[in-house]
């Protein structure tokens, strides 16, 4: 079983960071496809970031790279996401998914971007 835990998210202005942490709680960590998804207002879940199990190369979306970050403490079972130069469309529930003999998401959290 797999229970994955986010937090850090916020209010912000535009231009401003932020890091958004997922804690894994299960076996076999280093062995899942694990990143970061959110879900904008009036849209689907999509993909931000994310690390791929089998060589450890990461994937962002066009709208985040040069601004977000993701990496990950195999120690501590936990994914980080940095965020910097916000925009009032990164507005959404983020979300950790892990993907390995099945998917799992965290509950959400929400980062709000003001203008």
């Amino acid at each position: 079983q797999v229970q994955l835990i986010e937090s850090g998210g916020g209010l912000v202005q535009a231009g401003d960071s932020l890091t958004l942490s997922c804690v894994f709680h299960g076996r076999s960590f280093s062995s899942y496809s694990i990143g970061w998804f959110r879900q904008r207002p009036g849209r689907g879940r999509e993909v931000v970031a994310a690390f791929n199990w089998s060589d450890d190369d990461t994937h962002y979306a066009d709208s985040v790279k040069g601004r977000f970050t993701i990496s990950r403490d195999d120690a501590q079972n936990t994914v980080y996401l940095k965020m910097n130069s916000l925009k009032p469309e990164d507005t959404a529930v983020y979300y950790c998914g892990a993907n390995g003999g099945g998917t799992y998401w965290g509950q959400g959290t929400q980062v709000t971007v003001s203008s």
